[in-house]
């Protein structure tokens, strides 16, 4: 069984599009049906305020108990419901929490893969 991987990172949408045409052709030539996801941000700043330590707690605990509501993840984080609600649909709108048939919503992604590359 495959893993599940988004690969996180900071990167323009010029450094992006070749990645992007690589894949394209891969994909045209192959029916492996591979997935290669990325979620890439304009810089450093943009990608702290999306995976917060708080954030990146939620994707953690999701991963461990399995698909959850908002409540009983609250609960369990011992955070507030308002708190938790605002950072699930942060990461909703990110592609990195979705919400299942029955309403709970998961982490679908078996890793996360996070590079940032520091360059003066």
């Amino acid at each position: 069984m495959t893993k599940r991987r988004i690969h996180i990172g900071i990167e323009d949408a010029e450094q992006g599009f070749p990645r992007f045409v690589r894949a394209w052709h891969k994909a045209e030539q192959s029916e492996s049906g591979e997935v290669e996801v990325h979620l890439n941000f304009e810089d450093f700043s943009m990608l702290t305020s999306i995976l917060t330590p708080k954030r990146l707690e939620l994707l953690k605990c999701l991963r461990q108990q399995g698909p959850l509501s908002i409540r009983a993840l609250a609960k369990l984080l011992q955070r507030d419901y308002k708190n938790v609600h605002g950072d699930m649909a942060v990461l909703i709108e990110a592609g990195l929490v979705q919400k299942t048939e029955k309403g709970l919503f998961q982490a679908p992604w078996d890793v996360i893969d996070a590079h940032v590359r520091l360059v003066a």
